[in-house]
């Protein structure tokens, strides 16, 4: 079963923001042109997939992760202890601060924001029931 990533509002103008502000600058003084195509190209290439093609996959016993063109991470369900309901902000595969933190092994975690929580936590346990879940109050 495949989740998508749910998009922040505020990250995507964020994001847009950052992607266009040395262009534009660049091309309001009319200096540097060529430079700051390249830039928005550059920029572009890097984020855009990232925030487009974020999504967690479970295949068997297996939580799958991927985000743009380079991330990807593979945890074993059975090793999963814990999902943590979180706002944090520290960088990862997640494209909203909506976030669930996911605790594995003895001292790993990951941040994700699938845009169905619910379906995805009931889905995590149906695999491993002893995972504690804990919500925002």
């Amino acid at each position: 079963m495949v989740f998508k990533s749910k998009i922040s509002t505020g990250l995507l103008i964020l994001l847009l923001v950052a992607i266009s502000l040395a262009p534009a600058i660049m091309l309001y003084h009319s200096t540097h042109v060529w430079e700051a195509i390249v830039l928005l190209v550059l920029t572009s290439i890097i984020c855009l997939p990232t925030l487009l093609n974020t999504h967690y996959t479970i295949e068997e016993n297996v939580l799958k992760i991927r985000s743009g063109l380079l991330y990807k991470k593979n945890i074993p369900i059975d090793s999963v202890r814990k999902i943590v309901e979180t706002n944090n902000m520290v960088s990862s595969p997640a494209a909203s601060l909506d976030r669930l933190e996911i605790f594995f092994n003895s001292f790993d975690s990951v941040l994700i924001s699938p845009k169905d929580k619910a379906g995805f936590i009931s889905t995590i346990q149906e695999i491993n029931p002893k995972i504690e879940v804990v919500y925002k109050t």
